[in-house]
C-alpha cells in the first residue's frame, strides 16, 4: 500500500505542477511531499472542544494546532462532521511541513493520515491536568464521551526528563467521561506502576480526577505490629458505580489469621451513607493483655451518613457497635466517627448558626464495658449563634445560646499515680441552659487609637437530679451575669524601606458581675484549660459553658511584628492578667481540677509569651513561655524549629513542664524530639525520628524509613520502636506506604514553612 498523503485545498496549486517543473527546480523535491505515517505520534491542541449532538459535529476552536509526522497545521476553527466524515479548517490556515516550508491559505480540507490523526487525537485533558487518550473516541450525548482501549495517565507519557519511568497510569477497555460532573467510569481497568501492570478490576467509578478522589482509591497496605504480626491488606472493589461502591477488604495476619472487612458506600444527589463491617477469629489471644480482647471472635459495625435535604441545612448520623472497645485500635482500623454515636442537624448561613445533636460517646481502647457507663451522653446538646450588623456607625449585636443535657450511668473519676483525685462527671441527669447577648462597636480615633466597648449579659439555669452519692442531692441553680468590657489598642507602624514594624500595646478591662463560676452545677464541658498567648486577651477563657469567669479582670500586654522585604517575619505576643475585684473563678475548687496550676488563681497571673519567626525561606521557628512572676520561675515552655527546602526537612521540638504537686506532677518533665529527611537520589529520601525523655533519662521513641515520591506515586516503608516511658511502651511497628496522587497531588508536599508542634501547649 502506498503511503497516505495530505490532500491540500486548490489554493496549493504548486502541487499540481508537471514533472517538468520539478525537473527545472521551480519547486523543491521535498516540497510538502513527505509521507504521513498514521501510526506516528500525533497531537491536537485547542482552547475549546464542543460537540453539537443535533448536527453531529465536533468543533475545535481557538488556537488549533494539529501535528503529525513533522507536519503542523494551525488555525482558529477545525470542524469534523461525523455524519459525512469531512474534516475541515475554516478560515485562515497555515501549514508547516517537515522541511520548514510554510503555506498560508483560507479553508482547508484534511484527508488521509492527518484526518485519522485528528480523530484519534481527541484526547481529554481534565481540569486538574490529567490526560486521557484512546484508540477511538465516540460521543453518544452532548456531555458524554466514550473512549475505547483508553489510558488515563496523570503524568502524561510518565517519563521524566532523564528518560526514567515515573508515576502511574490506568488502561481500560473503555472509559466513559461525563463532562457534566467530571466523573469517569472505567471498565476492566489495569493499574500500572512505573510502567508495570500490578492490579486489575472489573469496574471502577471515580467522581472526578482530583487529588482527594485519587487518594481515596483503596490500595494494598503492609503493616507489622507485635499484636498482629505481619499484616497485608488487599482491598477489592466488588462493585462500583456513580452511586454505589461495595468494597471487600481481606486482611491476612501472620499472628492473628484472616480478617474480612466489607464496606457499602451509597451516594445520592444530596448526600451519602456508609456502612462498614469487619471481624475475625483470633489465632493468638495471648497477644493482648486486655481481658475483653481475649476472645475467639472480635468485630465491629460502623455506619455514618450526611445529607443536605434543603438549602443551608445538613443532617447526619454516625454509629458503631463492637465486641470490645479495643478491637478497632488493636487492628488499626479507622476510628473516625467511631468515638461518637450521634444524630444531628445543622443550619448555617452568613449570620446564623444552629446545631442540635443527640450524642453517646464511646471510649476506645482497653476500656471495659462497665467503664463505658462513666462516659456521658449528651441528650441533647443544642447551640445557637446569630450576628446582626446594625450599620457602619452602630456596631453589631451577638446572640448565642446553648442547652446541654447530660446523662451518665456511673460517676466518672480516676486517681493519678500520686493520689491527686480527678472527677470528670457524676451519675444521673443534668440539664443546663445558657443565653448570652451583647453589643459591641469599634471606635477608631486620631493617630490610630482603637477602642472597642462591649455591653451584654448572660443568663443560666441548671438542674441536676442528685443521683450521685458524691453530691448533696438534687439542685437547681439560676444565675444572671451582666458583662461589660473595653478593649483598647494603639497600633504604631514604621517602615525603614525594607522592613515594616508594628508595635501594638493592648489593654482590656472585663467585668462579669457574678460570683458564680460553676453555672452548670457540675462541670461536664469546661475541663480543659492552658493559659498562653492565644487566650491572653479573651473575655472568658473556659472551654465550655459549665464554667465562667467572674469579677473584674484586667488583661495587659502587646504585640510586636516585623515583616521583612524577603518575605520573612518575626512576631511576639506577651502579657499578663490581673484579678482586680470580685471572686477569682480560677481559684475556685473544681473536681476536674480545671485551671489548677494554670497560673490564673492568684491576683497576678503567670506572664505568657508567644514568639514566631521565619528569617529565611523554608525556616520557621516558634516558642511559648509561661513564667510565674512571683517566684520567679519558668512553669511551662514549648520550642520548635522547622526547616524544609529542596527535599531536605528537619524539625526539633522541646517541651518543659515544671513540677506541680497540686495537679499530681511531682517531677519536672522534659522532652526533646526531632525528625530529619534527606534526599539521597532523584525521588528517593531517607527519614528518621527520635525523642528523649530528659527527666527520666530514657528514650521515648526512635524510628526511620525510606520513601519514593515522584509527584504522582508514593512508596515507602517506616519502622518505629517506643521506649519504656512512652504511653505505649516497648512497642515495635513497621508500616509500608503506597499512595497514588492526581496532578494536584504535586502541591501536597512541603513548600515553605514546616508546621510546628510545641510540646506542652
Amino acid at each position: 500500500m502506498s503511503p497516505r498523503r495530505l490532500a491540500l485545498a486548490s489554493a496549493l496549486l504548486a502541487l499540481t505542477l508537471t514533472s517538468t517543473a520539478f525537473a527545472q527546480g521551480l519547486v523543491p523535491t521535498d516540497f510538502f511531499n513527505a509521507p504521513i505515517d498514521s501510526s506516528a505520534p500525533s497531537a491536537i491542541e485547542a482552547n475549546t472542544l464542543t460537540f453539537d449532538s443535533v448536527n453531529n459535529i465536533i468543533t475545535a476552536s481557538g488556537d488549533v494546532v494539529l501535528s503529525q509526522s513533522g507536519y503542523t497545521l494551525t488555525g482558529q476553527n477545525l470542524v469534523y462532521n461525523r455524519a459525512t466524515g469531512n474534516l475541515k479548517f475554516v478560515g485562515d490556515v497555515t501549514i508547516l511541513d517537515p522541511s520548514g516550508n510554510l503555506a498560508e491559505m483560507v479553508d482547508l480540507d484534511v484527508t488521509g493520515g492527518m484526518k485519522q490523526a485528528f480523530i484519534n487525537s481527541l484526547t481529554i485533558t481534565s481540569y486538574d491536568g490529567a490526560r486521557i487518550t484512546a484508540d477511538s473516541v465516540d460521543y453518544d450525548a452532548a456531555l458524554r464521551t466514550l473512549m475505547e482501549k483508553a489510558t488515563y495517565a496523570p503524568c502524561g507519557d510518565c517519563i521524566d526528563d532523564a528518560g526514567r519511568r515515573i508515576g502511574w497510569s490506568v488502561n481500560a477497555s473503555r472509559i466513559t467521561y461525563n463532562a457534566e460532573d467530571g466523573s469517569l467510569a472505567l471498565e476492566q481497568p489495569t493499574l500500572s506502576i512505573l510502567g508495570i501492570p500490578v492490579a486489575w478490576l472489573p469496574y471502577l467509578w471515580l467522581p472526578d480526577t482530583s487529588a482527594n478522589t485519587v487518594a481515596n482509591v483503596r490500595t494494598p497496605i503492609y503493616d507489622y505490629s507485635e499484636k498482629t504480626g505481619h499484616t497485608l491488606v488487599v482491598p477489592y472493589a466488588a462493585y462500583s458505580s456513580r452511586w454505589t461502591d461495595i468494597i471487600l477488604t481481606p486482611t491476612f495476619m501472620s499472628r492473628q489469621g484472616f480478617l474480612l472487612g466489607a464496606e457499602w458506600l451509597q451516594r445520592f444527589d444530596n448526600g451519602s451513607f456508609q456502612i462498614k463491617a469487619s471481624g475475625l477469629y483470633q489465632f493468638d489471644q495471648s497477644a493482648f493483655s486486655f481481658t475483653e480482647a481475649k476472645r475467639d471472635w472480635r468485630g465491629a459495625v460502623q455506619m455514618s451518613g450526611e445529607f443536605t435535604p434543603i438549602e443551608d441545612w445538613t443532617v447526619g448520623w454516625s454509629y458503631v457497635a463492637f465486641t470490645d472497645a479495643a478491637y478497632l485500635p488493636d487492628y488499626r482500623l479507622t476510628t473516625a466517627k467511631s468515638s461518637v454515636n450521634q444524630v444531628y442537624a445543622t443550619h448555617l448561613t452568613d449570620d446564623t448558626f444552629f446545631d442540635v445533636r443527640l450524642q453517646h460517646f464511646n471510649l476506645l481502647g482497653d476500656v471495659t464495658a462497665a467503664s463505658q457507663g462513666q462516659q456521658g451522653k449528651a441528650l441533647p446538646v443544642v447551640r445557637f449563634e446569630h450576628v446582626e450588623e446594625l450599620g457602619p456607625e452602630a456596631g453589631r449585636i451577638e446572640i448565642s445560646g446553648r442547652l446541654l443535657g447530660v446523662h451518665r450511668d456511673l460517676d466518672s473519676s480516676t486517681t493519678t499515680p500520686n493520689g491527686t483525685p480527678y472527677t470528670f462527671g457524676y451519675a444521673g441527669n443534668k440539664q443546663h441552659l445558657n443565653l448570652q447577648a451583647g453589643w459591641q462597636r469599634q471606635f477608631i480615633g486620631s493617630g490610630g487609637f482603637v477602642a472597642t466597648p462591649y455591653l451584654g449579659g448572660r443568663g443560666d439555669v441548671a438542674y441536676y437530679d442528685g443521683t450521685s452519692a458524691a453530691l448533696p442531692g438534687a439542685t437547681t441553680l439560676w444565675s444572671a451575669t451582666p458583662i461589660a468590657a473595653m478593649d483598647v489598642r494603639f497600633p504604631m507602624a514604621a517602615n525603614d524601606g525594607s522592613t515594616v514594624h508594628l508595635i501594638e500595646p493592648i489593654g482590656q478591662l472585663v467585668y462579669r458581675g457574678s460570683n458564680t463560676t460553676a453555672v452548670g452545677i457540675t462541670n461536664d464541658d469546661a475541663q480543659s484549660f492552658v493559659f498562653d498567648d492565644t487566650n491572653l486577651f479573651s473575655y472568658n477563657r473556659f472551654s465550655g459553658g459549665d464554667r465562667q469567669e467572674t469579677g473584674l479582670r484586667a488583661n495587659v500586654g502587646g504585640r510586636y511584628q516585623a515583616n521583612f522585604a524577603d518575605g520573612g517575619y518575626f512576631e511576639v505576643i506577651a502579657g499578663q492578667s490581673f484579678q482586680l475585684a470580685g471572686s477569682n473563678a480560677f481559684a475556685a475548687a473544681d473536681p476536674a481540677q480545671t485551671g489548677v496550676g494554670a497560673g490564673m488563681s492568684a491576683t497576678a497571673s503567670y506572664a505568657v509569651l508567644g514568639a514566631y519567626a521565619s528569617f529565611s525561606e523554608g525556616l520557621t521557628l516558634g516558642g511559648k513561655l509561661q513564667v510565674d512572676t512571683a517566684t520567679p520561675q519558668i512553669t511551662r515552655t514549648g520550642l520548635g524549629v522547622g526547616y524544609a527546602k529542596a527535599g531536605y526537612a528537619a524539625t526539633v521540638d522541646y517541651g518543659f513542664l515544671a513540677a506541680n504537686a497540686s495537679v499530681g506532677t511531682l517531677k519536672d518533665q522534659h522532652e526533646i524530639g526531632g525528625t530529619i529527611t534527606i534526599p539521597v537520589a532523584e525521588y528517593w529520601s531517607l527519614s528518621s525520628n527520635a525523642s528523649w525523655d530528659l527527666a527520666g533519662n530514657s528514650w521515648l521513641q526512635v524510628g526511620g524509613g525510606v520513601t519514593y515520591d515522584d509527584g504522582y506515586l508514593v512508596i515507602g516503608a517506616n519502622a518505629n520502636r517506643t521506649g519504656p516511658t512512652h504511653s505505649s511502651p516497648d512497642a515495635t511497628t513497621v508500616t509500608a506506604t503506597f499512595r497514588i496522587k492526581a496532578p494536584a497531588g504535586l502541591n501536597l508536599g512541603y513548600q515553605g514553612a514546616v508546621p510546628l508542634t510545641l510540646p506542652g501547649f
